[in-house]
């Protein structure tokens, strides 16, 4: 996968940050990936839980030295970043993959015999800015965390744009649906696009998204959902169990997850 220079080799000698102009809490650089360590860091994240604020104070300076936030749970079953699966030299690049033909292609997989692509839900309004919807999601997540979602890090991924932040790393959280993670961050892209989407989250097998502009309709909540289900079909037949009762679970709603089995 195509990246910018990696920023965060500097951190080795200069943990703080500083001559990226970053002000960085103790943390730990993260290489390991599933075939050993890999050529420089993958990642930075704290060493100690995120608290409401922490993205807000790292973000914009951070994408300035080319660093994007994310969280990332360390208190998952499967531990941490340095014990995940990550194939970095693997994914492809986001921009090759058309996200509409990925999305047709994982519908043809899922879908019932007959039931034809409905196509890409339109995009919709903004309701609030991306980048500050995302710093309030994570402070949600930082300050309640989820039964999904137990102890969230700030982290820093070396990425063009956050929808390529699961590529960046080699996340293989979806490995048993798409093994190849930059055609999801197709989709992403596409998303952040048309919902004004941020990567917020990453556990094992865990992503989530904030959304700047929620369906707020019951039409465009299904469409939405009929996106869903071809992303990830695991949120409604391991959820809900139908795309209508899992639609009106997206209307006006700011966080997306999607959980891969």
């Amino acid at each position: 996968m195509a990246t910018l220079p990696n920023p965060l080799p500097k951190l080795a000698s200069d943990p703080s940050g500083r001559s990226l102009g970053l002000q960085l809490p103790p943390g730990r650089l993260i290489d390991a990936t599933a075939e050993g360590p890999w050529h420089e860091p993958l990642l930075w994240h704290a060493e100690r839980p995120a608290a409401p604020g922490n993205w807000s104070a790292l973000g914009a300076r951070s994408a300035r030295a080319g660093l994007l936030p994310v969280l990332v749970d360390l208190g998952g079953a499967e531990g941490g970043p340095q014990e995940w699966e990550l194939l970095p030299g693997e994914p492809s690049y986001p921009g090759d993959h058309d996200p509409e033909e990925v999305l047709a292609e994982y519908w043809e997989e899922v879908a019932a015999e007959g039931e034809e692509w409905p196509g890409p839900a339109r995009g919709l309004t903004l309701v609030s800015d991306p980048d500050t919807r995302a710093a309030q999601v994570a402070d949600s997540l930082a300050a309640e965390g989820r039964s999904w979602f137990r102890t969230p890090h700030l982290a820093l991924v070396p990425a063009r744009r956050s929808a390529d932040v699961p590529a960046a790393i080699g996340w293989t959280g979806p490995a048993g649906y798409e093994s190849d993670t930059a055609r999801l961050c197709a989709v992403l892209r596409s998303w952040e696009d048309r919902f004004g989407i941020r990567v917020v989250g990453l556990g094992f097998d865990v992503l989530v998204l904030s959304v700047a502009a929620p369906p707020a309709t019951a039409e465009e909540a299904g469409a939405v959902a009929a996106e869903h289900f071809a992303f990830c079909p695991d949120n409604i037949t391991q959820g809900p169990g139908s795309p209508e009762a899992y639609a009106r679970q997206l209307l006006g709603e700011h966080l997306w997850s999607f959980w891969w089995d």
